[in-house]
């Protein structure tokens, strides 16, 4: 067992102008969490302005492993709302703890710490001497949320000798109610003062760990009938039973800690609802006989209650009886009651029995809360990270994923700023995928998402770390709207590859190449769908993307939503690929490249010049003087001429002219690549984008622009084609 190091007693104080959940208030409580150490303060009921001044304490064994805070909201049926969170910063109190200078006069100022980007200080906190102790007030600054603050007090604890009360059971009437129980019971219980019996051995074990969250998807719970049934078969008539230890001959192991995290939070929902003691807090006991796996089950019953919002008690060793007197014995009188056995079944099975008052639970009953249970299961521990780039994009991670049970933690720069302190708001942005890609790994989420900052953009992060966005996003939408809608159009700008193109043909979809511009993409769609041409998707290279379904609004969120729901069902179908595996077989450009054509004239002439220039690039490839460059059709969307004029009896407005070329080798007449040539709309240039599936096949197509279009034709003589000849000296 690891040594501990001491105990850090965390004084929550009071909350202050804390977010409004509710209609009209919240209901805030404080979770403290260290390692496999979880803590909770009581509920302040219709305050924004609570004052909990209750004392939690950790047991210290790692001074350098992070200790987090956690407002919520409670809600009785529902997961709790998030409230905000902020980390504390303890390393320059054990710093100071460490000088021994416990005897100086009250009050004196040890050391002054300054808020920094380090620490959620809201201001400066001063380590002070105080009756013979340490302390530090702090005002914590709540993070990942529109206001709050929550002000604490540490202070340590050195460790006196460890007593062990002798208790066989709750009816032996020596139990003890303290304070300070972590002494015999850590670390982790879910209220500051519970009741302790005497533990089964004199090793010191944590009852509690971070719960597995689960993610309650509706839209997918009629496929998940085999998940479900794994729950629904625990019941024993009245109980739980299953195999939860390896060891028995063509039996599986199925009562996982999963599975009774899953019932523990179902069987405290049960009691809230059923049971109600009219004070708003459920307490619920947990006795256990000797098996070995009942350690590991006990942290998973905790954790489930803890989600319940109930609160806990450990009886630790126990049997039957006691657990059901528990409930009605002075001073103890709990709610409900857990028995974990499997009375006279081998040691490899365990169980769960139920009690409230009233006596143990019907098998009807049971048969409800496993059904509750199942529902939970299938659904389960989905872990997203969101990195809103302190834009509008925050909500979705307290107001969304927090509320479907996601497992946000690690979330990113979900405060509003207007000043961008972090990265700019851009799923394009290569700060903003690399800070969301390093966030993923640390915390082995299953998912990175990436807001733009008024959310109607987003990408994302597969479980691997690797960034999709660009042609990738749009790949991936596009195999879960053909999933949903076979032989759907897929409409995007110009600028995607030759690889993506496969990549949704080969799905059975139709792939419209269209004019640059989200809104020009979008319109697109609008009207093939009128011309009774189905398309579902329309996306931008950009991250701009509206799907049919939700009246072709470009919607950053709900392209994440569609995303996560397809995740949710390929993890129930039995996959932990993780989403990137749907689009593992898109072929990417082996070069890309933009340059860009500054036009040399007045102001006011530069829209002239830059048609000028564009609609003679059209005239050379269609008068065969660029040989091998073909311009680009789609087939029959009513689009032709490079895929970016319509044709059709109500063609749309140009509000930029520009082709897209397919350019293919000479003598075997292979395609390799495409030429994008586009006028800029808000600046006197135009913009070439090349990409090459073969090595020097950019550098090839920019000379073959460069010789044998712009010095032939005569069109660089009003335009700057220095970037050109840049690039082919680097290139050379």
């Amino acid at each position: 067992m690891e040594e501990l190091v001491g105990l850090l007693r965390i004084r929550v104080k009071r909350g202050i102008n804390l977010a409004q959940r509710d209609t009209l208030s919240s209901d805030p409580f404080v979770v403290i969490t260290m390692g496999s150490q979880k803590l909770k303060t009581r509920t302040v009921e219709n305050n924004c302005n609570p004052e909990w001044n209750e004392e939690l304490t950790l047991a210290l064994k790692h001074p350098d492993e992070p200790v987090n805070l956690i407002v919520y909201d409670k809600d009785t049926f529902t997961s709790h709302d998030k409230m905000g969170d902020a980390k504390i910063d303890i390393k320059p109190f054990l710093e100071v703890h460490k000088m021994g200078l416990q005897e100086l006069p009250d009050g004196t100022e040890i050391k002054r710490v300054v808020p920094t980007r380090d620490n959620c200080l809201s201001e400066a906190s001063s380590i002070v001497s105080n009756n013979g102790k340490i302390v530090q007030d702090m005002i914590l600054l709540l993070k990942n949320v529109e206001c709050g603050e929550v002000e604490i007090q540490l202070e340590w604890i050195e460790i006196p000798a460890m007593a062990s009360t002798s208790t066989s059971s709750l009816m032996a009437s020596k139990t003890v109610i303290s304070k300070t129980a972590l002494f015999s019971s850590l670390p982790g219980i879910v209220n500051r003062s519970f009741l302790t019996f005497s533990p089964a051995s004199p090793s010191v074990k944590p009852l509690r760990t971070r719960s597995s969250n689960v993610t309650k998807f509706d839209e997918v719970t009629n496929s998940l009938d085999e998940d479900m049934d794994q729950i629904r078969r625990l019941q024993n008539g009245s109980d739980v039973r299953g195999v939860a230890l390896e060891g028995e001959k063509g039996r599986t192991v199925d009562l996982t800690p999963a599975a009774v995290e899953a019932i523990a939070e179902s069987f405290g929902e049960w009691v809230a609802a059923t049971e109600s003691n009219g004070n708003g807090v459920i307490k619920v006991s947990l006795g256990r006989d000797p098996r070995v796996s009942g350690g590991k089950l006990s942290t998973a019953v905790f954790a489930g209650l803890a989600r319940a919002g109930c609160l806990a008690f450990d009886m630790g060793l126990a049997t039957t009886p006691a657990c059901f007197m528990s409930t009605l014995l002075s001073p103890f009188e709990y709610d409900a009651s857990i028995m974990m056995t499997a009375s006279h079944l081998p040691y490899t099975r365990n169980g769960l029995k139920f009690f409230t008052k009233r006596g143990g639970l019907t098998s009807p009953e049971v048969e409800k809360i496993c059904d509750l249970a199942a529902r939970k299961y299938a659904t389960r521990q989905t872990k997203i990270v969101v990195n809103a780039g302190n834009g509008s994009g925050g909500f979705f991670t307290w107001d969304v994923l927090d509320k479907l049970g996601a497992d946000t933690f690690g979330s990113l720069y979900l405060n509003p700023d207007g000043m961008f302190p972090n990265h700019i708001p851009n799923p394009e942005n290569k700060i903003a995928m690399s800070h969301t890609r390093a966030a993923v790994l640390e915390n082995s989420a299953d998912l990175g998402v990436v807001f733009d900052t008024d959310v109607d953009r987003s990408g994302v992060v597969d479980n691997r770390g690797n960034p999709i966005n660009g042609d990738k996003l749009i790949a991936l939408m596009s195999a879960i709207v053909l999933k949903e809608h076979p032989g759907s159009t897929i409409v995007t700008d110009a600028r995607t590859s030759m690889g993506l193109t496969r990549f949704i043909t080969e799905r059975g979809g139709r792939h419209c190449l269209y004019r640059v511009g989200y809104r020009n993409v979008i319109d697109k769609g609008v009207e093939l769908n009128k011309d009774g041409i189905e398309t579902h998707l329309m996306m931008e290279t950009s991250g701009h993307g509206a799907v049919k379904e939700n009246h072709f609004l470009d919607d950053g969120a709900y392209m994440v939503v569609k995303i996560i729901i397809e995740m949710v069902r390929m993890r129930l179908a039995g996959s932990n690929e993780g989403i990137g595996s749907l689009i593992e077989d898109l072929e990417e450009p082996l070069e890309a490249v933009e340059l860009r054509l500054n036009i040399l004239s007045e102001p006011r002439d530069a829209k002239a010049k830059g048609i000028e220039a564009i609609e003679t690039f059209r005239e050379y490839i269609e008068e065969g003087k660029l040989r091998g460059w073909e311009l680009g059709t789609c087939g029959d969307c009513w689009v032709s001429e490079g895929c970016l004029v319509d044709s059709n009896d109500h063609p749309s407005a140009i509000d930029a002219h520009m082709y897209r070329a397919r350019v293919s080798d000479e003598e075997s007449g292979e395609e390799y690549g495409w030429v994008h040539m586009r006028q800029s709309i808000h600046n006197p240039n135009i913009a070439l984008n090349m990409q090459s599936m073969l090595p020097g096949g950019c550098l090839s197509m920019t000379r073959i622009f460069r010789d044998q279009f712009l010095d032939a034709s005569g069109i660089a003589r009003f335009l700057d084609i220095s970037d050109f000849d840049n690039y082919i000296g680097g290139q050379s």
